[in-house]
């Protein structure tokens, strides 16, 4: 009997509950998927604490690297044993099996293992999306990146340097300084120990940057704002340490006619064409070695709520991934 996550009320990781599941046989324009590993992302917290709420009960998670087992009626391109990943609605990707609508899959090609795709498919498409769409960025330029040795910060990391830019990232600690030095940052700012800000404007000959990319939120707002260059880009992509506060338009006047968006990554890969083609740019950089995924942890599906509590007390580096 397949089994999954069951959420009865929002919370603490102490919500988490493993429940054994029966499944009927996949509808029209679904497939049922054998899961082999399920990504774990800050959006699972949201979600599991309210911060985003969805009906209850319901399951959790919306990363996933599976088999296909069976097709339901109208399902076409597909067949049993493909290897495939997802990382779109509907909510419930920490199963050990699960019905899926076929058309939000994409096929993982040879030399991209399961934990690979499934620690790919929300952080990597989010790199992608942020250096790619909302700002595209160009060689030679400088862009902070906050939290750079977290799962989309290493993947970013290496992105911009394959792309030739200069990323100044931020990190907690020298570990993770190294760490993201290491898969590409040109510069790390320790920002509990430095004037982010400030350094910034050293790195950059006092002129800030264009863009911020920061999914940190509260903690790093008013920093993030004070990175910017004159008509800069803050992109705040996350909320690790809290909401952002509510913002004055007077502000980003104030600051230097700054500009100022709240992007999702389902908005950029809504459309099938567009989902294909980035994630078949991601697993190229993968199978070429350019991108080099970070599993560090993995934690079994029944122990999802440690891997929580490790995940919010920002004990992890790099991805996570739940083996069902």
């Amino acid at each position: 009997m397949a089994q999954a996550i069951r959420l009865h009320g929002f919370g603490g990781p102490e919500v988490l509950a493993l429940e054994e599941v029966d499944l009927a046989p996949p509808g029209p324009g679904e497939v049922r998927l054998r899961q082999t590993a399920i990504g774990l992302n800050f959006i699972d917290c949201y979600h599991r604490s309210g911060l985003y709420p969805q009906p209850l009960p319901a399951g959790i998670g919306l990363e996933a690297a599976a088999v296909v087992e069976a097709l339901g009626p109208g399902v076409a391109g597909l067949a049993p044993g493909d290897r495939v990943a997802y990382c779109l609605a509907p909510i419930g990707a920490y199963a050990t099996h699960r019905n899926y609508p076929a058309d939000h899959l994409v096929k993982v090609p040879d030399g991209v293992s399961d934990q690979q795709a499934a620690s790919l498919m929300l952080q990597g498409l989010t790199a992608w999306y942020l250096l790619h769409r909302t700002y595209p960025v160009k060689a030679g330029e400088t862009v902070l990146f906050h939290a750079a040795a977290g799962g989309v910060g290493l993947i970013a990391c290496q992105w911009a340097r394959h792309l030739g830019v200069r990323l100044i990232g931020t990190a907690g600690s020298p570990e993770k300084a190294e760490l993201a030095k290491a898969h590409g940052a040109a510069e790390v700012i320790l920002y509990r120990a430095e004037d982010v800000p400030k350094r910034v404007r050293e790195l950059t000959g006092g002129k800030g940057v264009p863009v911020v990319y920061d999914s940190v939120g509260k903690d790093t707002w008013e920093g993030s704002l004070d990175s910017l260059a004159v008509r800069g880009l803050m992109v705040t992509f996350g909320n690790a340490s809290g909401p952002v506060p509510p913002v004055s338009p007077g502000v980003l006047s104030a600051k230097g006619s700054l500009y100022l968006t709240r992007p999702t990554l389902f908005h950029y890969i809504g459309e099938k064409s567009e989902r294909d083609d980035a994630a078949a740019s991601l697993f190229d950089l993968v199978a070429r070695g350019v991108i080099k995924t970070n599993v560090r942890q993995s934690f079994p599906l029944a122990e999802a709520a440690a891997a929580h509590r490790a995940l919010e007390a920002r004990q992890t580096v790099g991805s996570t991934v739940l083996l069902p």
